[in-house]
């Protein structure tokens, strides 16, 4: 294996870990304003699932990008650059959600936590769409030149493959935020989880079956059938495990059909990082686009001395706060009368 593909499976491995981790993130931030429309400790109860844990999952996103950076400049600057309102749009809605979760218990006020609840919304719908056009158009190639630069606008990306790929990322998200709320809560939070699994579980199921089917077939290799038939098994053991109140099994196939659609992805794309439909020869791949020999074998030094320490830091974070929330371990918020605050 060369270092070049080194570094391309390890940024996947990073994205499959962001969009796993940050999925079910997304997935709460979706739910909050559905299963706590009437309930304020509903809401909490929802946020605070992912209260622990959801600036550590970000981390993935900055550790792939950064990768992407240093591995494979003439991709990342291509990118960034063609997609630059795309890329940029993710990043407010993020910046967007950070601070309301952050800043949504600082003020005791009813218009205050309506408004954080808003942003924490939007800084979840926007991203959970926005990746999946981003990958899809990724796979599905764009107007690269001979310069290497991208040409087109917004616009262009709205293809319909990559509209589908939208589509998917978002319900793929929201049910597996479902599922979390469901494995991170008990009576009432859960039992609404629960039934938003039930409603949302067979359109996901169809949209991701058809997109995986339409990208095996378009981009996909031989093996690549691998990852699109794990994917298809996770959703249907989610699904099964749902039903039977299983939550640790129906999270385990949500999770494991997001890191395959993730894989499939990656490996249609594979050795191209981004490909030129104007020309095949303008494309970059894992060998034109990437650092030089010394800057990768550096970078994989750090790599190999780092990311176990990373992954056994998560791992913790997550053995420490696994125990279910309900509503009854809210607090009324400060001020509130404790028959107004349960409301």
């Amino acid at each position: 294996m060369t270092l070049q593909t080194f570094w391309f499976l390890l940024i996947a491995v990073l994205f499959i870990g962001y969009f796993v981790l940050e999925g079910f993130d997304f997935g709460v931030g979706m739910l909050m304003g559905i299963i706590g429309r009437k309930s304020e400790v509903k809401r909490r109860v929802v946020l605070n699932t992912i209260g622990p844990v959801w600036d550590g999952n970000e981390v993935w996103l900055l550790t792939g990008g950064g990768a992407m950076f240093a591995a494979f400049p003439e991709w990342y600057a291509s990118l960034f650059s063609g997609f630059y309102l795309a890329l940029l749009l993710i990043l407010v809605a993020l910046i967007v959600r950070a601070c309301a979760i952050e800043w949504r218990g600082k003020i005791n006020d009813d218009r205050w936590r309506l408004g954080c609840d808003i942003a924490i919304g939007i800084g979840s719908w926007v991203p959970a769409l926005a990746w999946g056009l981003a990958f899809a158009n990724i796979v599905h190639g764009v107007k690269l030149n001979e310069r290497k630069q991208v040409e087109g606008n917004l616009f262009d990306l709205l293809n319909p493959y990559a509209l589908l790929g939208g589509l998917t990322t978002l319900l793929l998200f929201l049910l597996h935020g479902a599922v979390f709320v469901a494995l991170k809560t008990g009576n009432e939070v859960r039992d609404d989880a629960q039934a938003i699994i039930r409603k949302i579980f067979v359109p996901t199921a169809v949209v991701v079956a058809v997109f995986g089917i339409w990208t095996q077939l378009a981009y996909g290799k031989g093996w690549t059938w691998i990852p699109l038939i794990l994917a298809v098994i996770g959703l249907v053991v989610a699904g099964f495990a749902a039903t039977q109140g299983r939550d640790g099994w129906a999270f385990t196939g949500t999770a494991v059909t997001i890191a395959s659609a993730t894989a499939l992805l990656f490996g249609c794309l594979y050795p191209n990082v981004l490909p030129s439909t104007i020309d095949d020869a303008f494309s970059l791949t894992v060998d034109n686009a990437s650092s030089t020999h010394y800057t990768l074998v550096v970078m994989s030094w750090v790599a190999v001395a780092m990311v176990p320490v990373v992954l056994v830091y998560q791992a913790w974070t997550y053995w420490v706060f696994r125990k279910r929330l309900t509503m009854e371990q809210i607090p009324p918020s400060i001020g509130l009368p404790l028959e107004t605050a349960k409301n």
